[in-house]
């Protein structure tokens, strides 16, 4: 079956890894099985939104098995804003992606609501890192925000209990479980908060962190083959509107 890794970057990380050009993503999917994959610049990341971003498009131009999350920043609203809308307008940026740590603006705070005003007002999903209690605070920011659907990067991180819950609670919250601390039983306790299946994302962390730590995870949890066609591509293909786009690609290794 395909395989949609929804959360993944391009580009070098300040830690000790292999790490590569675009070129190098595509090895690694290709070793796992991997078809489409949906990135974000490492430089935009952890460094300059709006030069990340760039960099991005020119590497997404030329790889048609990647696309595109535009990186918003909280501290730079106005020129994210017109950066988001520069990016989606090429057709190859599918979401937006907002960090919390390395810009400083937790899920909560002034800045934060303000970039997910920009995103809900652009109407695309994003794809946001979650880590910690915070993540129960989403249901309630998502009501005034009625376009805006978050993916939980992560999955709350060390809060994936807080963010079981979080998700239960509304339907514009989506579970992707990828993190380098395999905790057991994450997807069983989200399940049992009442997280349908329909709302849980493939991601693997790619290149920081090897796709067949995501992948052991995702085969452990126990999925029936249909709800594992699910998680795998069908969920992301719906969220995002990739019908047409997939090609077949290996079997689940």
């Amino acid at each position: 079956m395909p395989i949609i890794d929804v959360h993944a970057h391009v580009g070098p990380w300040p830690f000790h890894m292999d790490t590569g050009d675009a070129a190098f993503n595509i090895r690694l999917m290709d070793k796992y099985g991997i078809g489409l994959q949906l990135v974000s610049a490492a430089e935009a990341v952890v460094y300059d939104a709006v030069a990340g971003n760039a960099a991005l498009r020119e590497v997404l131009a030329v790889h048609p098995r990647l696309l595109g999350y535009a990186v918003v920043n909280p501290n730079r609203i106005e020129e994210s804003a017109e950066d988001l809308r520069r990016c989606l307008d090429t057709g190859r940026f599918v979401g937006a992606k907002i960090h919390t740590h390395y810009p400083g603006r937790l899920i909560g705070t002034r800045e934060m609501a303000e970039a997910l005003d920009v995103v809900d007002e652009a109407g695309v999903p994003l794809l946001l890192h979650t880590w910690g209690p915070e993540v129960a605070l989403l249901p309630e920011l998502l009501e005034s925000r009625p376009r805006l659907r978050i993916i939980m990067g992560h999955a709350g991180g060390d809060a994936w209990r807080e963010a079981a819950h979080a998700a239960a609670a509304c339907d514009r919250l989506y579970l992707e479980h990828c993190r380098t601390v395999t905790d057991a039983g994450r997807i069983d306790y989200a399940r049992a908060a009442g997280v349908p299946v329909e709302r849980l994302l493939f991601g693997t962390d790619s290149t920081l962190i090897d796709p067949s730590v995501a992948l052991g995870v995702v085969r452990d949890a126990g999925f029936t083959f249909e709800e594992l066609e699910g998680v795998l591509w069908r969920n992301a293909v719906g969220l995002f509107g990739l019908e047409g786009v997939l090609s077949p690609t290996r079997p689940f290794p």
